[in-house]
C-alpha cells in the first residue's frame, strides 16, 4: 500500500515531460559517478584525478561496489 506522499511523488513524475525525465536520469547517473569517484578517492588517495575517474567509471559501468 502506497502512502499519500508516494502517491504525490508518482503524480509529479507522471507529469514530467520526456525531456525532463531524461534530464533527471542524467542527473542521477552523474551523481552515481561523483559518489563512486569520492569513494575511490577515499580508498586510494594516491591516485590521480584521471585514475580516480577511470576507476569510478569502471565500477559504475560494471555494477561493482
Amino acid at each position: 500500500m502506497m502512502s499519500a506522499v508516494q502517491d504525490h511523488e508518482y503524480e509529479i513524475l507522471r507529469a514530467l515531460t520526456p525531456a525532463a525525465k531524461l534530464a533527471a536520469m542524467q542527473g542521477l547517473i552523474r551523481q552515481a559517478y561523483e559518489l563512486k569517484a569520492a569513494w575511490v578517492r577515499a580508498q586510494s588517495p594516491h591516485l590521480s584525478e584521471t585514475e580516480v575517474w577511470t576507476k569510478a567509471s569502471e565500477l559504475v559501468a560494471g555494477g561493482r561496489s
